[in-house]
């Protein structure tokens, strides 16, 4: 079987990390835990945490303007933004518009793309899809989570977890010798409560009794969502790499959603592939939800990981339940 010929092409990517270095240690302030707890069950020593008064927005703008300025594009230029995020910055409008009127993008469309945790590759393919349709020239894909903001800080199974940042990226169609080589995405929305937020929608509105009850911040059941994490990854990689006429065997890097250690150690053992062959970042910046995937990516492109004619394959999970991996050559 040959492997599928890309259509659209990665042509840059950016990143931004607020400066706030958070340690397991720093967390035994406020919450009863210890380096020891979250370092084995996680993985995770830092994580980086944004500032009251820093925006979503304003974390997507600085990643993009990056990704935009190494692909030698001018922000007018930009023809759709698509952003990812599970931490709008307010309901109304969309965190895009908001991105879109920072950067300067005046020409951009721009709309977000709610799919918690795998909104950036849900994202990646909808700008794909644009592209490869003619509808679009230049397209900005970013992610962006301030994770801190939703947060149960009393709560030590959730709270020690997450860490904020955004990631971007910059799709043109190609010539068909790199980018964009397969995907795949799922969701089952049945499972939706084992990762959710109960109070804060049209549904269920904020009140002072439901935020005094801390119904506004996130939930998780954590045993639930690692075994449907790994089984789900696990299936988007087969899918993928099916769709892509590869194996295993052929991928030289798996860029995993930073969710902890033991689900990527899980996720990539059961896609056959070492852990030498892995890209980890999770100790350092903990879960960025969907920003973990393109700040991993930046930082392998960055660093020399990512080298010219590499396939990669990255796998995701999130609230939804959604879940997703595509497949870059690059």
């Amino acid at each position: 079987m040959s492997m599928s010929s890309p259509a659209v092409e990665i042509v840059s990517t950016g990143r931004y990390l607020p400066d706030r270095i958070v340690t397991n240690d720093d967390l035994r302030e406020f919450v009863d835990t210890n380096d020891e707890w979250i370092r084995t069950r996680t993985g995770i020593v830092t994580r980086r945490l944004a500032r009251e008064d820093e925006l979503a927005a304003e974390m997507a703008a600085t990643a993009s303007r990056i990704a935009l300025e190494r692909a030698g594009i001018a922000p007018d230029e930009v023809d759709a933004i698509i952003l990812s995020t599970a931490t709008p910055d307010r309901l109304l409008p969309s965190t895009a518009c908001d991105l879109q009127a920072l950067i300067a993008a005046d020409r951009a469309m721009a709309f977000d793309v709610q799919a918690a945790c795998s909104g950036w590759l849900y994202a990646m393919s909808m700008g794909e899809g644009y592209l490869a349709a003619g509808r679009a020239e230049t397209v900005l894909v970013v992610a962006t989570e301030k994770m801190s903001a939703i947060l149960d800080w009393t709560d030590r199974t959730t709270c020690v977890l997450f860490g904020d940042g955004s990631g971007a990226a910059v799709l043109k169609r190609g010539d068909g010798s790199k980018g964009i080589v397969s995907s795949f995405h799922a969701s089952d929305g049945r499972l939706a409560e084992l990762l959710w937020r109960k109070s804060g929608g049209a549904k269920v509105p904020l009140t002072p009794e439901r935020v005094a009850e801390r119904e506004h911040l996130m939930l998780m059941s954590g045993r639930e969502i690692f075994k449907n994490a790994v089984r789900s990854m696990a299936q988007a990689c087969d899918e993928a790499l099916e769709r892509a006429g590869l194996t295993g065997d052929d991928i030289d890097l798996m860029i995993p959603h930073q969710a902890n250690i033991r689900i990527i150690e899980s996720t990539a053992k059961y896609a056959g592939i070492p852990m030498d062959k892995v890209y980890v970042n999770v100790d350092r910046y903990g879960n960025m939800s969907s920003a973990s995937i393109p700040v991993a990516l930046d930082e392998a492109l960055e660093d020399g990981t990512i080298e010219s004619g590499m396939k990669v394959l990255s796998a995701t999970f999130g609230a939804g339940l959604t879940w997703g991996a595509m497949v870059w050559q690059f």
